[in-house]
């Protein structure tokens, strides 16, 4: 302590003076009407050092205001992100839910454009391997689903079910090599049998090379066999192709029913 007063003793002597000058000052200052010249010369003394220590502490103020402003913004910046978050995400689950009012609905008015029983189901596991083509829906045998039964989506046809547990079934996808519907060409009448393809495609199998097939057709179920009711949809024909030698024609068609987008379906119980 007594080497920093030695140190800085012109400093502190400058300093204790000019405040002595200026408490001196601001004592008289009320008791007399002029300005003597010592005042006068405080005053011109004192007014830079003034002026720079209200610079100085309007500097750090402003340091300080806008530090905790930044604070302040960052914490309104974390807590709209949130708010943000979560209206997205309320956004998507209102976006499903109309889409599955919206799906439901076309199943309604499938359901009611039947003159057969039906339950609805929804689809709640795939079979992934390439060599078959079924789904696993949450409606069994308490439901009253059998084997055999067929399952239509608002698209049109789905397939069949061949499997069935007490609160489960598996349906052949009639994407499914192992699938065969007795079907009609809606415009012509020529008939033919629906069967599976690899990918997601069909083909109208027996189909002679005289029938009158077009691509853009669409093929609906014929009723014949008793599995399928008559005129469900199955899907539109892609390719047609008449081959040198033979009776049968080759016709590929595209399924109006996606497949690998099954949500909801209904089953047939007849």
């Amino acid at each position: 302590m007594i080497n920093f007063i030695r140190k800085h003793n012109i400093r502190i002597v400058a300093g204790v003076a000019l405040l002595a000058a200026l408490l001196f000052y601001s004592l008289h200052l009320r008791q007399k009407e002029h300005t003597t010249a010592f005042e006068r010369a405080v005053l011109t003394l004192s007014a830079p050092v003034g002026g720079l220590v209200f610079r100085v502490n309007d500097f750090f103020a402003g340091i300080w205001n806008n530090y905790i402003s930044l604070v302040d913004v960052r914490k309104e910046n974390d807590q709209l992100r949130e708010m943000v978050k979560q209206l997205n995400a309320q956004v998507i689950r209102d976006r499903e839910a109309v889409l599955a009012s919206e799906r439901l609905q076309q199943l309604l008015n499938l359901r009611n454009a039947l003159h057969v029983p039906t339950i609805a189901a929804r689809v709640i596991g795939e079979d992934v391997t390439p060599w078959f083509r079924t789904v696993i829906i949450d409606r069994g045998s308490i439901d009253g689903v059998r084997e055999g039964m067929p399952v239509v989506a608002s698209g049109g046809v789905v397939g069949r079910v061949v499997r069935v547990a007490s609160t489960s079934s598996r349906l052949l996808l009639i994407t499914d090599n192992a699938s065969a519907i007795a079907a009609t060409v809606q415009r012509s009448r020529a008939r033919g049998v629906v069967k599976g393809k690899s990918g997601q495609l069909c083909s109208l199998e027996f189909s002679q090379r005289g029938e009158d097939v077009k691509v853009g057709d669409v093929i609906v179920t014929s009723g014949i066999g008793g599995v399928f009711p008559s005129a469900l949809p199955v899907g539109e024909v892609t390719m047609v192709k008449k081959g040198e030698y033979g009776i049968f024609q080759t016709v590929e068609l595209r399924p109006f029913v996606s497949m690998s987008h099954l949500e909801e379906v209904l089953v047939l119980l007849q």
